[in-house]
């Protein structure tokens, strides 16, 4: 994780706003030499004092702690996706849809071919799962249960919850589903 520089962006902030250091300090009731320090990155300021500094810039007191990103790494593209495929069943295929498994949540994509299954055994893990079936129609092993879900159907997994899918079925199935934390 990046370190956040709130005196650069306090800086910042200033310079586009065309604002002195010294008029910065009259507006936020705060010396000269501290909004430099503070700038600098030799002096922390309060809560209080940020706020006040905010206040004068006329800018949202969150701003300072927003850090930067490249909106090309939250994307992923359909040809680029990060791909698990079983050598012992080719008939299953897991995509990642999010960018990577950082972060507090999962995305992916499980395509069961006709007649496929993601496990011989139920699996589960210590998060929440939902699953929504964008094609086809599959069973779930949910616990002692087998449920049938159809195209367009979505399901609750919770945490520990022992489940497999299959799809005894003579079409393909495509389900997306979302986990946290991660676990692929």
């Amino acid at each position: 994780m990046n370190d956040i520089n709130v005196g650069k962006k306090i800086s910042e902030y200033r310079k586009s706003k065309n604002i002195t250091i010294t008029q910065l300090a009259k507006m936020a009731s705060v010396t000269p030499s501290l909004l430099s320090q503070i700038e600098k990155g030799t002096a922390n300021p309060s809560i209080n004092t940020l706020k006040i500094i905010s206040k004068s810039l006329d800018i949202p007191l969150f701003t300072f702690f927003v850090t930067q990103v490249d909106t090309n790494q939250l994307i992923v593209r359909s040809n680029t996706r990060k791909k698990m495929i079983f050598p012992q069943n080719n008939n299953l295929s897991y995509e990642l849809l999010s960018p990577n498994l950082n972060g507090a949540i999962e995305f992916a994509l499980i395509t069961l071919t006709t007649n496929s299954q993601s496990s011989n055994e139920s699996m589960s893990h210590e998060g929440e799962e939902v699953a929504y079936v964008i094609n086809g129609k599959v069973n779930i092993h949910l616990n002692n249960e087998v449920i049938t879900l159809n195209e367009g159907d979505s399901i609750k997994i919770l945490p520990h919850m022992k489940h497999k899918w299959e799809n005894p079925y003579n079409k393909d199935a495509n389900v997306i589903f979302a986990i946290t934390p991660p676990s692929f």
